[in-house]
């Protein structure tokens, strides 16, 4: 479930959506952004067009009419005058309006011109022109013409106004519906461009998401170890030079890689044969050592504490010997479990006591035969005996070993073994190198009784046995060393690449 919402999540938020969106918007952006430019010209012209032919119309009228207006009209001839003009447009639903001082004449039964505003008023009796004005009535367009009656008195002269005025209002119906096609036009071509739109960004997206999809397929084999991974380069665009510059960036890793894994496996073999080589002068220095040490109570005290020291050295050199060759198998893969059914709480009494440390050491182990386990009793043995010695050489008295595992032995139980110190505990920063070859928590010990390799050989022996083990710091002081151990039988595993590392 987590895994498709996050596919989900990726194809919302992935390049493809966003090729698709961006195009969709760009192709709607241009679709109204064209259609508002053509909308506003097709409405001024379709508004204009009209209007000037209604003003055309009604200055030929009037014009036609003004010769026989008297220059003191009566009320009686301003309703013929009104009557006359509106019959004459009465399908294009004109309403006219005559004013002579305080004389109004309206084709209006109720003779209501509400449309008609003061600056319109003012401006029709200022100027012999017409004067019009686009007003809305309950949503309607309206078109109000003001046209003042003027005569000619004698060529030359501007022509006098009259007195008298007249005044249109019209309707703009017609030209409305014009500009409600326009829109709707308008509307249906951003529609017709989004689907081409989105054809075009799907086609783009997958010329642009095909070596981006190559360019992850390849990574993720890189991550996962083909170093040899390459990407055809076509074109000569950003992404062609996007995939050369990974070609580039594969081969010098792959040139890299095995260039450092020829350098380790050199390391390695020189390792092997360097302790494998010591081996013999070791053995023959530790039975010349062995009958020094035979001899000491009759060596004067110089020679005593040289003897002891040639023979503590030699010691220590055969147990780092002893801990690369063990490496050195891991390294090769070469290591088996034999595994045996045994009770692991006498296997942690036994190693305790081989090595003298039955009274420095707290045990909490349970009841004999109460614990058995299929392990390898020697790889065992090694693993308790680096824990506790560790935690004897670097922690602080009492050093307790607990062995403890599940009621009733469900299935996948695990069987626990923990080696607490009550010492100052290990540093943060020391905590995740812990398992390292040759690691020093404390860098001012250049010197120790132990290889550096104690705590690698236990990670690598617990890994074999399909178990975990884990370091912490107690809440006060100490650190504890946790064993988890299958009960049940686990198929041996071969040692693999890959060091852990030690405390000591």
């Amino acid at each position: 479930m987590r895994a498709a919402l996050a596919r989900a999540r990726l194809a919302l938020v992935g390049l493809r959506s966003r090729l698709v969106v961006a195009f969709a918007l760009v192709a709607v952006a241009s679709a109204l952004s064209t259609g508002a430019l053509a909308f506003r010209e097709a409405r001024t012209g379709v508004l204009q067009q009209s209007q000037d032919a209604v003003i055309k119309q009604f200055r030929d009228n009037v014009d036609a009419l003004a010769p026989g207006i008297p220059a003191d009209p009566s009320q009686e001839e301003l309703d013929g005058l009104v009557s006359q003009v509106a019959r004459t447009h009465q399908s294009q639903g004109w309403h006219v309006l005559a004013t002579y001082g305080g004389l109004r004449a309206s084709s209006l039964s109720q003779g209501a011109f509400d449309l008609l505003t003061p600056e319109l008023r003012r401006s029709v009796g200022t100027r012999p022109n017409a004067v019009f004005q686009r007003v809305s009535d309950h949503g309607y367009p309206m078109l109000v013409v003001g046209l003042p009656v003027a005569y000619r008195t004698s060529p030359g002269l501007p022509p006098a106004l009259s007195g008298v005025v007249l005044y249109l209002e019209v309707a703009q119906s017609t030209e409305q519906a014009y500009v409600k096609a326009i829109i709707t036009a308008i509307e249906h071509a951003a529609l017709w461009a989004l689907g081409p739109a989105v054809l075009l960004a799907l086609l783009a997206a997958r010329g642009v998401l095909r070596p981006v999809r190559a360019l992850r397929r390849a990574t993720r084999q890189m991550a996962e170890g083909h170093l040899d991974v390459r990407l055809a380069v076509r074109g000569s665009d950003e992404l062609a030079d996007l995939s050369r510059s990974f070609n580039d960036t594969a081969a010098e890793l792959e040139r890299s890689v095995t260039e450092l894994r020829r350098l380790e496996a050199q390391a390695r073999r020189f390792v092997a044969d360097v302790s494998h080589e010591l081996r013999t002068p070791l053995a023959a220095m530790s039975a010349v050592t062995d009958v020094l040490d035979e001899e000491l109570p009759s060596l004067d005290r110089e020679t005593a504490d040289a003897v002891g020291l040639v023979s503590e050295e030699t010691g220590r050199l055969i147990r780092l010997v002893d801990d690369l060759m063990e490496i050195s198998r891991f390294d090769a893969g070469a290591v088996r479990l034999h595994l045996d059914e045994i009770d692991l709480a006498e296997s942690v009494r036994r190693t305790l006591a081989s090595r003298g440390w039955q009274h420095r050491v707290e045990t909490r182990l349970p009841a004999p035969g109460t614990l058995r386990a299929q392990v390898d009793p020697r790889r065992l043995d090694v693993v308790v005996a680096n824990l506790v010695g560790n935690a004897l050489r670097h922690g602080a008295p009492p050093v307790t070993v607990r062995l403890g595992g599940p009621e009733g032995r469900p299935e996948g139980a695990w069987v626990v073994i923990e080696v607490a110190d009550s010492g100052p505990g290990i540093a943060a920063a020391a905590l995740p190198h812990i398992f390292e070859r040759f690691y020093k928590a404390d860098t001012t010990r250049t010197r120790s009784e132990s290889s550096g390799l104690g705590l690698a050989i236990t990670a690598e022996n617990v890994r074999l046995h399909g178990g975990r083990l884990r370091v912490e710091n107690r809440v006060g002081a100490g650190a504890v060393f946790t064993v988890e151990l299958p009960l049940r039988r686990h198929s041996p595993v071969a040692a693999a690449d890959g060091p852990a590392g030690g405390r000591s």
